[in-house]
């Protein structure tokens, strides 16, 4: 079996999640999913798994951060082209995320914008050109 990751994230509206994550390019597991919890699958090995609050909080004894109000983490996000990085970020804007929570970065060889979803999550899609950024080329 192939490594993968399950990124648990607390939501406010799971509803509203989902179709954010949808919005973005992910596909709701319906398996995986209930009134409590959306499994939304980026890739074969990446998985956001939307968790109400209150059943995220079975997972931990720890206090929930507010994700508006402090940043625990950001999630690059890998995209194939250029366009993708705009693609995505527009999306999210779109459905409810704020766009460009830093000024987006154009250093030739790697191009990358954020974003935030409804809850404050952090995203970073970023595109580099490997054969540019190879050392001695």
């Amino acid at each position: 079996m192939s490594k993968m990751i399950f990124i648990n994230l607390p939501v406010k509206d799971l509803a509203a999640s989902t179709r954010f994550y949808e919005a973005i390019g992910c596909t709701k597991n319906e398996q995986f999913s209930d009134q409590n919890a959306s499994s939304m699958v980026w890739s074969d090995a990446i998985i956001f798994q939307l968790l109400a609050r209150d059943y995220y909080s079975t997972f931990t004894q720890k206090p929930i951060a507010d994700a508006h109000a402090a940043n625990g983490m950001l999630l690059a996000l890998s995209q194939d082209k250029r366009e993708d990085v705009d693609n995505i970020v527009e999306a999210a804007a779109s459905a409810g995320g704020k766009a460009d929570t830093r000024e987006p970065q154009d250093l030739g060889f790697m191009y990358l914008r954020t974003f935030e979803d409804p809850d404050g999550h952090t995203f970073e899609p970023a595109w580099m050109n490997p054969d540019a950024a190879m050392p001695g080329q």
